[in-house]
């Protein structure tokens, strides 16, 4: 039997627990891992069976001692399901025939153990002399214990003590409520010892003797507002401070910062706010209001400090954090801590200093929340509630420091410090007599900035200090005078510290030494051993160290030191950089840098040194010179020397271009140097456009900011966007003569921000353009901006937009618009506005005398304004003759656009509108789209329209209008004469009418109309009116009321455009609308596109050309639904009916203008004979000339020879076009034959067998010659004898074109074979058929038998091209060109003897045929004529290289007699003439020999 059965008694008893723990194995595991931390449950023991499990737990546990097994088995008894006879059997075994000691030795054990290891309350002596060496202030002090023991040490004293859970099952067992009733006495027992401690910590902050820094502290709260960033938790019941919704930008009550709940997850606030704000105070604070009763919500606020919380190496878990780090329990951790996790909702865990965390943040996680791990682990997991869930967690830090395991949804809060009143009541508390304290606030008050650095709650306790120092024996300012920067307070602090007035300077430069190694470390705490004896007495002595425990290790405590502020140690570090001779001047210009602190989560902390510039500057100061020499023990001109390097580094980085935080650090370093040519300098460096995005700025930012923009001359544009911004910053702008452009978007911006803007508004002159958007007014912060604005006249733009802003407000605003005669924008989008409150608005827009433009859509509200320009003769003219006269005068010069669009309008809101306009000026636009107006509103306006004189446009889309509502709009086409176009379109909701000015009113009316050669048509006396276009699209009209729509547009004589498309008339609709179309006068274009019509409807179209005299042109594309009719597109005006006399078809007028051509386009249809036919008959009707243009997929041969066959039937056709249509392959010889079928047909043009152009004459116009082209049709040699046997009727064939196709060598030797018989009289094109060296000894050969050819030339290169051209007559001289042909050796025969036969040729030139001077001499030899004279060209690369002796040996051997050599050596040619016969005298003999003495150069 193995130990454990023995020690339960028997083994039926064990094997019921077995059983039981086999049940709850999850429990086990747990249990285990509690008391046993280091155990492994890796694969090995999850592959074992249950039973096995447990029985080696419990084997393992037994063999930890009695203490282990004892609390083991009380876990078992109190939270298991146990029955009751089990429960006594298992709680009576304990300690039996084992060696277990009993329950009286386990008490005793207890007693002892307690004894070795006291809690807080015992301190040991050495503890007690280190607490009351604490002089640590309310706001930096640090807990009174940090270590770093393991994590087994926690639990080997919990279990010693003997712990309990919570009793979890269901029962009455009078054991288990003892148990619990002992776990609620323990942790109230603790409770109340952890809030002793807290009030023995701050119970006594009385200042010691020698310790001037510990002035008793009456706590006064910083500002401190709520961020965008806040989660959207829910007010608690009960709250009484503070703004009850907790939204962005308000004022936050202490109390409010714990006023919310939320159901689940876990409840983060994060404090942010910049150095000296006071965060560690107000952490302090609260746990000691905590621990006086004050903050009753919470049972237990822990505090603590990540800059001590960084010294802990170790992993820790979160009862060690709690218990160990914090504050023991006297006994039973496990129990205390169980009933903290069950009252979680009552704990408060503070975290101070969030930003100063060494270690960084580890991504990973383990599977179980409650292993150990670092400090900052175990934060991150309270954050997310994976620990303690149900707590609250509060964390300070400053802006732009965050860790990247802070969850998201956290509660942001912004911490400003200090304004005006809370100022005076630090001073009030600081000088406990009253004369100081009024002396204190005279100089403060005096000092505006000294004023400004009190904002700052850090700066504003070392200002007391320094005025409570030197206030006495001094005349009223003198004080202040002492302190104008931050630095120099500080200076004036250290000279305040010391008791004996003597500035010692070897303990001051120790100091500065330990704080700039601290600095460059990331070291804020130090030992004993970091500090020298001597240094730490003094500062200990002075205050500028506090002390603390510290435990660095288990059971192991030591004491640490820290400077009584950051700043502070900032301060020191400045004064070692700038004193010490080992600092060179490299290391000190490296020191003065400028930190980027975007509000962003980094993934590693940025360093502590946020002031060291700013003090180096202020000790650059002159005013520091003879305190740095008296401290360094040197000359004025070594510290000035130094100095120089601090104002060079600051000039170099005011030269660059820097982002927002950049420049304001710069503004405060530069502002601390009190130099003037260096804030010049750097104001004048600064761009027009500064933008400040998405970075916290303070009050004394801004001051440091506006005091550097003091010394620019020219004007500036501040936008500050996503800023948080500290209710006060406006102030610091009064009196900024500067800043021409203001803008401020942020939702940080409440009543207070608007008010303290309102105050120095009318003081900034060169204001021109204000924004302030998407802030948080209401109603008290407008009115402030309101009465501010009349003083504010030099504004020419406003923004308030997404402000959420009332009626009351927006009209207020508006009431303004005339005191502002400047303005030009007034923009009030984003806020809430009513229907009535935008009646009342139309009716300012109306009546204002400025306003030119009011647009609101949806959230939109925007005014634009003109200001009003008196011109000099106004000024100067008769008063008498000015006043309401000129006003009103003013009034109808003029114009108002109104745009109110998805406004929620209706019909009474339209009757309202109706009634303004009537009253107003004359309107350029008017848009109501998008609103409720029906069919009676849009009635409504329309017959308005001409009574509201609107020059442009009248939008009415998007209003419901129906069908049945489109005919009652078109009222206004007949009352309105401005009209210029109206748009209908159901489909699009568009109602659009275009007005044009009266001609009156236009510059340079038009009194007569002007024909292109300046002849004039007289006109009537009445003026011309304008064409009107009408545009009834897409569903707004439908065939049944086509003859109602006619009958109202046919009372207008203005219509021009008439736009029907998109209406699915169909053939029917279309036809009768033909019949109504000559009542609506003569129109300028018809569209009736996208109305569902065939060819059938097109073709009853065509009938329009003989009924309507206006139209012209007809086009129509199937595929697209594409269908106009135009006339002339000089418009009615010209071609009214009456106005010109009828001109019969093809007539010429009197000026030389020909009439212009009907046209009919048919697109992308097929095109099938029957259609074809169709077609032609409905166009014999048409007067002429007329063009036809034709396109489709595909032409087949029977629909190309119907088209052919009926052209007879059209005399008046002028042009006939197929484009983008793949003709049959014999289309060329149907077209050939087209001459004898239809003679009118002058050229035919037929490309790619895709494009076909025929031009035919009328039977009036003289006869012309004809042209024939048929390139790239694939002409092959069979089509070459029926071509040109059916060209051979056409007897004035003047020029055909067969290039670009494939007839080869053998199509051009039938070719021309047949060429005598074709009557050409022009030229022949035959390039690009794939000739060669045959095809040019063919057209050799052929010449004898064509008489009429005058010239012919051939080009076998890359361009290959084959010209002949004829002459009417047969011609005597021939001319032949052949180039590039690359003539072979046997060639040269053939060549020659065809040659020989070409009697009538009369000069040949060859260029690039021969490759050399062999194949001339052999075609010299071989050319003789019968008689004649011969000039041959020749022009071949080698002519200039031959040589002149060469040249004249190949001419000797010419058969002919030479009488002219010509050689060009730069052109490359020879030129020979040759005389027939040949005959040999001696003048020729010599001519040969002598033949250089007469040659000449071409």
């Amino acid at each position: 039997m193995d130990p454990v059965s023995l020690q339960l008694g028997t083994r039926n008893l064990h094997g019921w627990l077995v059983r039981l723990l086999s049940r709850n194995l999850e429990w086990l595991d747990a249990k285990v891992k509690l008391f046993l931390p280091n155990v492994d449950l890796g694969s090995e023991y999850q592959a074992l069976d249950p039973a096995q499990r447990v029985i080696l737990h419990l084997q393992k546990l037994h063999t930890q001692g009695p203490t282990t097994w004892k609390s083991f088995i009380q876990g078992v008894c109190m939270e298991l399901d146990v029955p009751m006879d089990m429960e006594v059997l298992l709680m009576s075994m304990w300690g039996h025939e084992d060696g277990f000691p009993s329950l009286l030795e386990i008490g005793k054990e207890s007693r002892s153990d307690s004894q070795l290891h006291p809690g807080p309350q015992a301190p040991s002596p050495q503890t007690q002399a280190s607490h009351h060496s604490d002089t640590f202030r309310p706001d930096t002090d640090p807990q009174s214990a940090v270590h770093t023991q393991g994590a087994s040490d926690w639990f080997s004293d919990a279990a010693q003590r003997g712990l309990k859970r919570t009793y979890q099952s269901c029962g009455s067992s009078p054991r288990r409520k003892q148990l619990r009733k002992q776990q609620q006495e323990l942790a109230k027992k603790y409770l109340q010892l952890l809030r002793t401690s807290v009030q023995q910590r701050y119970g006594d902050r009385t200042p010691g003797l020698g310790q001037p820094l510990a002035f008793h502290q009456v706590y006064v709260p910083s500002i401190l507002h709520w961020s965008r960033a806040s989660a959207p938790f829910h007010t608690q019941e009960g709250a009484t401070t503070g703004d009850p919704k907790a939204e962005d930008g308000t004022n936050v009550n202490i109390r409010d910062l714990f006023s919310t709940k939320a159901s689940k997850g876990p409840r983060v606030t994060v404090l942010l706010g910049k150095a000296g704000m006071g965060k560690t105070t107000l952490a302090h604070w609260l746990c000691q209001k905590w621990a006086d009763g004050q903050l009753d919500r919470f049972q237990a606020v822990f505090l603590f400090e990540f800059r001590q919380l960084n010294l802990i190496t170790g992993s820790l878990t979160l009862p060690q954090l709690l218990f160990d780090v914090h504050l023991r329990p006297e006994a039973s951790p496990e129990a205390v801590f169980q009933h903290l996790k069950e009252n979680a909702e009552g704990i408060l865990l503070i975290f101070d200093g969030l930003d100063e965390i060494l270690q960084p943040c580890s991504d990973k996680e383990t599977a179980d929340p409650e292993d150990p791990a670092s400090a900052l682990t175990l934060f991150s997991r309270l954050c997310r509630g994976t620990l303690l869930p149900g707590c609250w967690v509060m964390a300070t830090s400053r802006p732009g420091k965050l860790p990247a395991c802070l969850p998201t949804e956290v509660a942001t809060v912004h911490m400003w410090g200090f304004d005006g009143p809370q100022v005076e009541e630090y001073v009030n508390h600081f000088f406990s007599d009253q004369p100081s304290r009024e002396a204190a606030l005279a100089e403060l008050r005096v000092d505006r900035r000294l004023w400004s650095m009190c904002a700052v709650p850090a700066l504003c306790r070392v200002a007391c200090l320094c005025l409570h120092h030197l206030l006495p024996g001094r005349s009223p300012g003198q004080a202040a005078a002492l302190l104008p920067t931050m630095t120099q307070n500080y200076v004036q602090m250290l000279l305040a510290l010391d008791p004996q007035g003597v500035l010692q300077a070897e303990p001051l430069l120790g100091l500065g030494e330990v704080a700039l190694s601290g600095l460059e470390s990331g070291k804020v705490i130090f030992s004993t051993g970091d500090i020298p004896a001597s240094t730490l007495a003094f500062g200990d002595a002075l205050g500028l160290l506090t002390s603390f425990c510290v435990c660095t290790g288990p059971r192991h405590r030591d004491k640490g030191y820290a400077f009584s502020h950051l700043s502070l140690q900032e301060f020191f570090a400045a004064l070692h950089l700038m004193t010490r001779p080992q600092v060179d001047r490299e290391a000190l210009s490296q020191h003065v840098t400028l930190h980027s602190r975007w509000v962003q989560r980094t993934k590693a902390r940025l360093g502590l040194s946020d002031h060291l510039p700013t003090f180096l500057a202020g000790l650059a100061s002159h005013a520091c010179r003879s305190f740095l020499s008296l401290l360094a023990q040197r000359e004025e001109e070594w510290v000035a020397a130094r100095q120089e390097i601090v104002l060079q580094a600051l000039k170099k980085l005011a030269t660059r271009r820097l982002t927002g935080p950049k420049i304001v650090e710069l503004c405060h370093c530069v502002g601390e140097t009190q130099e003037p040519e260096l804030a010049n300098f750097m104001a004048h460096s600064l761009p027009q456009q500064l933008p400040f995005h998405n970075f916290l700025l303070t009050y004394a930012d801004m001051a440091s900011l506006t005091n550097i923009l003091g010394h620019r001359d020219g004007p500036i544009h501040l936008d500050f966007e996503g800023c948080p911004l500290e209710p006060r910053c406006p102030e610091t702008l009064a009196g900024c003569g500067q800043v021409e452009n203001l803008s401020f978007k942020s939702r940080k911006c409440g009543d207070a921000f608007a008010e303290a803007l309102s105050r120095s508004l009318p003081t900034m002159g060169s204001l021109k353009k204000l924004g302030l958007a998407g802030s948080k007014i209401t109603a008290r912060g407008i009115s402030h901006l309101v009465q501010a604005l009349p003083f504010c006249p030099q504004l020419e733009e406003v923004s308030f937009q997404d402000n959420q802003l009332k009626d009351k407000e927006v009209l207020n605003i508006v009431k303004v618009l005339s005191c502002l005669p400047r303005l030009q924008k007034l923009d009030l989008s984003r806020n809430n506005v009513s229907v009535s409150t935008l009646l009342s608005l139309t009716k300012v827009a109306v009546t204002c005398p400025t306003i030119r433009m009011l647009q609101v859509r949806e959230t939109d509200l925007i005014f634009l304004l003109s200001p009003p320009t008196e011109t000099a003769a106004e000024l100067q003219g008769d008063p008498d003759l000015q006043g309401n006269a000129n006003q009103r005068k003013e009034a109808q010069r003029r114009s108002l656009a109104l745009r109110l669009q998805k406004c929620q309008l209706g019909v009474h809101d339209v009757e309202v509108l109706i009634a303004q306009l009537q009253e107003g000026p004359q309107l350029d636009e008017v848009d109501l789209s998008g609103n409720q107006l029906k069919d009676e509103g849009c009635r409504l306006m329309a017959e308005a329209a001409p009574r509201l004189h609107i020059t442009k446009k009248l939008d009415l889309s998007d209003n419901g209008l129906s069908v049945a509502g489109v005919l009652s709009v078109l009222s206004v086409v007949s009352t309105c004469q401005t009209l210029a176009e109206l748009h209908i379109s159901l489909l699009h909701k568009t109602v659009v009418f275009t007005f044009a000015p009266e001609l009156e009113e236009q510059e340079g009316i038009q009194k007569r109309a002007t024909f292109p050669d300046s002849l004039t048509f007289q006109m009537p006396s009445e003026p011309s009116l304008r064409s009107l276009r009408i545009r009834l699209t897409h569903r707004a009209l439908q065939a049944q009321r086509l003859e109602l729509l006619c009958k109202a547009l046919g009372g207008s004589c203005r219509l021009g455009h008439l736009d029907l498309s998109g209406n699915e008339l169909g053939d029917e609709g279309v036809v009768l609308l033909a019949r109504l179309l000559p009542g609506l006068g003569s129109l300028q274009s018809l569209n009736l596109s996208e109305n569902c019509l065939s060819l059938e409807g097109v073709f009853s179209l065509i009938q329009c050309f003989s009924t309507l005299q206006w139209l012209l042109h007809l086009e129509f594309s199937s595929a697209s639904q594409h269908i106009i009719l135009r006339g002339d597109k000089r418009g009615r005006d010209l071609l009214a009916p009456g106005s010109l006399p009828e001109f019969r078809a093809g007539a010429r007028l009197g000026f030389g203008q020909r009439h212009v051509p009907r046209s009919f386009c048919l697109k992308d249809c097929q095109l099938e004979p029957l259609s074809l036919s169709h077609l032609c008959k409905s166009l014999e009707k048409c007067p002429g000339p007329l063009e036809v243009q034709l396109s489709c997929e595909v032409l087949s041969d029977q629909s190309l020879e119907t088209l052919l066959h009926h052209l007879p039937q059209l005399p008046q056709l002028s042009l006939l076009q197929l484009s983008q249509t793949q003709l049959p392959p014999r289309s060329p010889l149907l077209l050939a034959d087209l001459f004898s079928l239809c003679p009118q047909v002058q050229k035919v043009d037929l490309r790619s067998l895709r494009h076909l152009t025929l031009h035919l004459r009328s039977s009036e116009e003289q006869e012309d010659r004809c042209c024939w082209r048929f390139t790239d049709c694939g002409l092959r040699q069979e089509h070459v004898e029926p071509l040109c046997c059916l060209l051979s009727k056409c007897e004035d064939l003047n020029q055909l074109d067969l290039s670009a196709n494939l007839l080869g060598d053998d199509g051009l030797r039938c070719l021309l074979e047949c060429l005598p018989k074709v009557p050409i009289s022009g030229s022949l094109n035959l390039s690009c058929n794939s000739m060669s060296q045959e095809s040019v000894l063919c057209l050799v050969e052929a010449l004898p038998s064509c008489p009429r050819v005058r010239e012919a030339s051939v080009n076998l290169g890359s361009k290959q091209s084959f010209w002949i051209h004829f002459s009417r007559q047969e011609e005597a001289g021939k001319t032949l060109r052949l180039s590039e042909c690359h003539f072979k050796p046997e060639h040269m025969p053939r060549l020659a003897a065809s040659l020989n036969q070409a009697l009538q040729l009369a000069e040949l030139t060859l260029t690039w045929c021969f490759p050399g001077l062999e194949q001339l001499i052999v075609l010299l030899g071989l050319l003789t004529w019968p008689t004649g004279v011969l000039t041959l060209r020749v022009e071949e690369p080698w002519v200039g290289r031959a040589g002149l002796p060469k040249l004249l040996e190949v001419c000797a051997r010419a058969s002919g007699n030479i009488t002219e050599i010509s050689i060009s050596e730069t052109q490359q040619q020879l030129c020979i003439q040759l005389e027939f016969p040949h005959q040999e005298n001696p003048e020729a003999v010599a001519l040969r020999c002598l033949g250089s003495q007469l040659l000449r150069s071409i």
